[in-house]
C-alpha cells in the first residue's frame, strides 16, 4: 500500500473523531438543545441530510484505501476542500471556543489532506 494512502486515511479518522469529540463535548457542556439546531426545529429530512453529509469522512477512509491513485488523488482534494469551505462558512456561529477550536483543527486537518493529494506522486 502506498505510504499516501495510509496518510490520508489516517487525516480522514482524525477528522471524523474531531467532528465526534466536539459533539460529545457540545453535549456534555450543555451547549445544545434536543432537536434544534440554532434555535429552530430539524426534520426527519434534514437529520438525515446532516448524517449523509457527516458520513462523508467514514465513506472517504475506505475510498482512499481502494480507489486507484489519479480519481484517489482528486476524490481526496475535492472531499476535503468541501469540508473545509463547509466549516470555514459555518465558523462565525459557533459560540464556544472549544468548537472553534477543534472547527480550526478540522480546517488544518483539510490542508494536509490536501496538501498530501495534491503532492502524490
Amino acid at each position: 500500500m502506498n505510504p499516501v494512502q495510509i496518510k490520508l486515511t489516517a487525516l480522514w479518522v482524525m477528522l471524523m473523531f474531531t467532528y465526534l469529540l466536539g459533539d460529545v463535548i457540545r453535549i456534555f457542556a450543555g451547549d445544545f438543545v434536543p432537536g434544534e439546531i440554532a434555535g429552530k426545529k430539524i426534520s426527519q429530512m434534514q437529520w438525515l441530510g446532516i448524517a449523509a453529509f457527516m458520513l462523508l469522512p467514514i465513506i472517504m477512509i475506505f475510498l482512499t484505501l481502494i480507489l486507484p491513485l489519479q480519481s484517489n488523488r482528486w476524490v481526496n482534494i475535492i472531499m476535503a476542500l468541501i469540508l473545509f469551505l463547509f466549516n470555514l462558512i459555518g465558523l462565525p456561529s459557533y459560540p464556544s471556543a472549544y468548537d472553534k477550536f477543534l472547527i480550526v483543527f478540522g480546517l488544518i486537518i483539510n490542508c494536509f489532506s490536501i496538501w498530501y493529494a495534491w503532492n502524490w506522486i
